[in-house]
């Protein structure tokens, strides 16, 4: 026991001392946590530029235009005399929708006649196209249902609307894709830092040693408790201290967070000795993570579904540690998930342990000589 602790603390001493090891497990990991989410802190498109033609020129559509520049996704800056006009500034970049009143919009609501309103969006970019004009038509759905009361009220028959939608989110409170995204992401660059690392250090001593990496089954335990710990760090940092700062979804089971993201680390600890086995130098660490990085995260099947990926793939990602930690971190973190609902998570997980655990130790330990890769 006293050999795995020594162990233990020569790998902590070993990433301390070793800067490039130092750097990519632990600085990166806290340079990523404020760099990575940035690009994400306004989550959903806001005070984005629509342009209103206002061709009724009544009470009624001073009250629309008053309600749609006060919505948060959107401001009015213009208002053309035509469509066309509006047209021309939309196809050159200065607005997202246009919005059209046509003319006897008000009589047509008091006549009990049908009124129609124009949304028109710029298609160029997709997410900021789907939230202008969603919000907006949810501003112009909700005007509706008002002229309807005024309208019913005018012809003797005043009543309220019998349904009213209220609609909230479950779990990504606030529908932007920084929730959606970073949660995940954040699981991954913990593996990828991690495996780098351990290719940094494994690779570098091979090269200074100019032979096969062989250690007593006492060092190799301390080896994977020191990298462990380290993962466990950057795991829970981002689970709890960034996820906080940044304002994401958070809290959801701690114990199974605990426990699942043990198993993670673990696995991730367990291939990255198994891989870094292979590395003659520190470089081939780097130009693995390059390699593999969003591969790795489209596997994961977080923001592609399973059923639009080939079968082969599916089978392979699960030989990936990344795959089940990714989608059991998310689920455990952000929806409050038992450990009975991510059980095939935990299963897989366990099995990929004993396998790149069985794999390290034969190439680290068991197998002896210099023989090639």
């Amino acid at each position: 026991m006293s050999a795995v602790w020594a162990s233990l603390r020569q790998t902590l001493l070993a990433v301390l001392l070793d800067r490039y090891a130092i750097v990519v497990m632990v600085g990166a990991v806290i340079l990523y946590s404020f760099f990575y989410p940035a690009a994400y802190r306004h989550q959903v498109a806001g005070n984005l530029p629509i342009l209103v033609v206002d061709q009724d020129h009544s009470a009624t559509s001073r009250e629309l235009l008053r309600r749609l520049d006060a919505l948060r996704v959107a401001r009015v800056v213009g208002q053309p005399a035509s469509v066309d006009s509006a047209r021309r500034q939309l196809e050159a970049g200065d607005a997202e929708g246009i919005v059209l009143i046509p003319a006897n919009l008000e009589r047509d609501i008091l006549r009990g006649h049908p009124a129609k309103l124009v949304l028109l969006g710029n298609g160029a970019y997709l997410g900021r196209a789907s939230w202008v004009l969603g919000s907006v038509a949810d501003a112009l759905g909700s005007f509706g249902r008002e002229a309807a009361v005024t309208q019913a009220a005018f012809m003797g028959v005043p009543q309220a609307p019998p349904v009213t939608l209220v609609q909230r989110p479950l779990y990504n409170t606030q529908e932007g894709y920084g929730s959606a995204i970073v949660p995940g992401v954040a699981e991954l660059i913990v593996h990828q830092t991690l495996l780098m690392g351990i290719g940094v250090l494994l690779g570098g001593r091979r090269l200074a040693l100019g032979r096969r990496l062989r250690f007593d089954l006492p060092t190799l335990a301390g080896m994977a408790l020191g990298f462990g710990l380290i993962g466990l760090f950057g795991l829970f940092y981002y689970a709890g201290f960034t996820a906080w700062v940044q304002d994401y979804p958070r809290g959801g089971n701690p114990v199974g967070q605990l426990f699942g993201g043990t198993l993670f680390i673990a696995a991730t600890v367990a291939f990255g000795l198994f891989v870094g086995s292979f590395f003659r130098t520190r470089e081939r660490a780097f130009q693995y993570i390059i390699a593999t990085s969003i591969p790795l995260f489209f596997l994961a099947n977080l923001s592609w579904p399973t059923v639009m990926t080939p079968p082969p793939l599916v089978w392979l990602s699960q030989l990936l540690p990344t795959t089940s930690g990714i989608n059991l971190m998310v689920r455990l973190t952000q929806m409050d998930a038992s450990l009975a609902d991510v059980s095939h998570e935990l299963v897989t997980l366990g099995v990929l342990l004993l396998l790149y655990g069985s794999l390290a130790v034969w190439r680290l330990h068991s197998q002896k000589g210099d023989g090639g890769d």
